[in-house]
């Protein structure tokens, strides 16, 4: 009885040592497989940027607080850091049309669109590039 309880352990030992190593050899792969991104690809937040929204179907004041990211390359960095308050202006002036009941219904990916646009017009209007790619957000609420 004891050499067959050995072999039970040993047996075992081997399963679950293969599996682990089986895991760790599939996790390295996996990821060396994800995609990378661009090296020249830099991240820059927008932070706490605040609007009270028309008030729509709502009695109460209601604000939208959100944190901006915007996506750039090496070259557009410091030019990005440095038109931070056109963006911020740009942004207020666009999300502070919405009123409240628009703002609620309305997913991330519409808000994204709808700063993309309001961007591209203000640097159309200038004759100019954006300094950026894309704008995300890191966070938004809306009370």
């Amino acid at each position: 009885m004891n050499k067959k309880l050995m072999v039970v352990v040993v047996l075992l030992a081997v399963l679950v040592g293969g599996g682990g190593a089986w895991w760790f050899l599939r996790q390295g792969a996996s990821s060396a497989a994800a995609p990378e991104v661009v090296a020249q690809d830099k991240f820059v937040g927008l932070d706490k940027l605040i609007v009270m929204l028309r008030p729509g179907d709502s009695v109460a004041p209601t604000y939208l607080a959100a944190d901006l990211v915007f996506r750039t390359g090496e070259p557009d960095l410091a030019r990005l850091k440095a038109e931070m308050p056109l963006l911020r202006s740009i942004a207020v002036q666009s999300l502070s049309a919405l009123d409240a009941t628009e703002a609620r219904a309305m997913r991330i990916e519409d808000f994204q669109v709808r700063l993309g646009k309001a961007f591209a017009t203000a640097y159309q209007r200038e004759g100019r590039p954006a300094p950026f790619s894309a704008v995300m957000f890191g966070k938004l609420i809306i009370e």
